[in-house]
């Protein structure tokens, strides 16, 4: 629920960003960082957790607003109530969220936690597109030369093209990676319209008790949810929630504003790179050609983010798991 798509909306000129540096985070580089390591994580504590789609997605979020509730009401009391047509937003981008928290965990379940996340990427090639046809966004150029980089990479990723892990499904990785960046870019388009304002929790809170609800019913069609799935389980869903879910988004919204934009691209493409380290240090062993797809879907995905000759950049952001 992430995150870089926020910061374009905002653009401060450098000394407006070092003004506003004051007022956030000390050091907002190291609360981006620190907010990146605790999403690339998820993956690793939801394949740790031994649980299906299903209950990871919604367990995730309901433990999350355990925490989430109280700062959204202590902040209603500070600044006011959000308003209606926002929390509209809100609502939606939740449903979509809990729809693409679902579909990636199944990929998680599919292909390993490394690659999942990575294939979730697949959103910064159906963010502008979701742009250019709902709002008349302009695609850049930048746009058509990473477009079918990124989609090769995608494959090779997978396994889909090349060798696939041993035990992994590159056709299911494929598919639900697919459906997940889908259903993560359309909540990304409407957490833009709806944009933050002076509200930071509320649109965390409200749009992750949506994004429950919309797990609760999907998860339940699907996979089926375990209310009860012991421990350890229950210990990586906790941290699931609270590291990957809450701390990590308030982190990242906090820090992003205070960022250049640059910067924060730049930054939060730490976050398929520490997942994949970290899948590779639960044991997973990605294929060489695996390897190499997923080196291409960042070095794509980097360079539609950067900056060129002053402009901003356009891309969404990669995953907030």
């Amino acid at each position: 629920m992430t995150l870089q798509e926020k910061s374009p909306s905002i653009r401060p000129a450098e000394s407006g960003v070092k003004e506003r540096a004051a007022d956030g985070p000390a050091r907002p580089v190291v609360a981006a960082v620190a907010g990146s390591a605790c999403i690339s994580a998820s993956a690793v504590f939801m394949k740790l957790s031994g649980t299906n789609a299903g209950t990871a997605a919604f367990l995730r979020c309901a433990l999350a607003l355990v925490v989430l509730v109280p700062l959204a009401g202590r902040e209603w009391r500070k600044v006011g109530a959000r308003p209606l047509r926002y929390m509209a937003m809100d609502i939606g981008a939740g449903v979509l969220l809990g729809i693409d928290m679902v579909f990636w965990a199944a990929a998680v379940r599919t292909v390993g936690a490394s690659v999942a996340t990575v294939l979730l990427n697949l959103q910064v090639v159906v963010f502008p597109l979701l742009a250019r046809l709902l709002s008349g966004a302009e695609l850049s150029g930048r746009f058509v030369l990473m477009a079918p980089l990124m989609l090769v990479g995608v494959a090779l990723a997978s396994g889909a093209i090349g060798h696939p892990a041993p035990g992994s499904d590159p056709v299911a990785g494929v598919t639900f990676g697919t459906a997940a960046g889908v259903t993560y870019a359309g909540y990304l388009f409407l957490m833009r319209l709806g944009g933050g304002r002076e509200h930071t929790v509320a649109p965390v809170c409200v749009s992750t008790m949506a994004a429950a609800t919309a797990a609760a019913g999907l998860g339940s069609l699907w996979t089926g949810i375990d209310l009860t799935p012991g421990w350890p389980a229950w210990g990586w869903l906790i941290a699931l929630a609270l590291v990957g879910q809450v701390l990590a988004w308030l982190l990242i919204t906090t820090a992003l504003p205070r960022l250049m934009p640059h910067t924060g691209a730049a930054l939060l493409l730490l976050q398929p790179v520490l997942a994949f380290g970290l899948g590779v240090a639960i044991g997973e062993r990605p294929t060489p050609t695996q390897a190499g797809g997923c080196a291409l879907v960042v070095a794509a995905v980097w360079y539609h983010s950067r900056t060129s000759g002053g402009r901003e950049p356009k891309a969404a952001s990669p995953r907030a798991g």
